[in-house]
């Protein structure tokens, strides 16, 4: 198949797609943000490369993935055929995907933890390749999720850089189900503040209007766009 590229603008946006845009367009608006300062992340783990095509026609170029083993399956086919298309990593990471990580996406959302940092740091030298790094905030301290604690956020950002020479570019959460989103937002963009990061990925389906009021400059984005899983 021969690479192409699509408007961003066309006139056959898919139904999710479309509302989504619109959406944050409007919460751009209100947050007196230009949209361009807000980048979307459609989440398309556990969808089909049938599924994801009509997004990437509409003009989409920047895809979240949960596991190694899904994109690493689906997305260098789908690459192929279409330019400029961005991978995220927004699920956990193991230090024995880190080779992998590094060689297929161009953001992991999801640096927590000393092991992490130590792979990454190796692969992204003997790569020579260097995606963009989020740092995860468990803002709710829930046992079950990824994720440093904030008390714990400035300590473990600077030995990113300073033991292991990791650039952070941001902090990425993810506020727990029952629990309003805007103060675990609101925390997120406290952190990286003081520590002199720009980026802030927050905000999925349910929520992102709220993030993007409090700063966020990724949201992450499945289900309004494909439908439920």
């Amino acid at each position: 198949m021969t690479p192409q590229e699509f408007s961003p603008i066309s006139p056959h946006l898919p139904t999710g797609f479309a509302t989504v845009e619109q959406e944050i367009a409007r919460a751009c608006k209100q947050a007196r943000r230009d949209r361009s300062s807000v980048t979307l992340i459609a989440v398309s783990k556990t969808f089909a490369a049938e599924a994801i095509k009509p997004v990437i026609a509409a003009g989409q170029r920047v895809f979240g993935e949960n596991r190694v083993q899904e994109a690493k399956a689906k997305w260098p086919e789908l690459m192929s055929g279409y330019r400029g298309i961005a991978l995220h990593l927004i699920g956990p990471l193991q230090s024995n995907k880190a080779r992998e990580a590094v060689g297929l996406f161009d953001a992991i959302h999801s640096v927590d933890r000393p092991s992490i940092c130590e792979a990454l740091a190796k692969e992204i030298t003997s790569q020579d390749r260097r995606p963009q790094l989020f740092v995860q905030v468990n803002t709710g301290e829930e046992p079950q999720k990824a994720g440093v604690a904030p008390a714990e956020a400035d300590g473990f950002i600077a030995r990113c850089r300073d033991h292991y020479g990791l650039q952070i570019s941001g902090l990425m959460c993810i506020p727990p189900l029952n629990d309003a989103p805007a103060p675990h937002f609101a925390l997120t963009a406290k952190i990286a503040a003081r520590n002199g990061l720009a980026n802030l990925s927050m905000g999925m389906s349910a929520d992102f209007a709220t993030a993007i009021q409090l700063g966020a400059t990724h949201v992450r984005i499945g289900s309004a766009i494909f439908g439920a899983r």
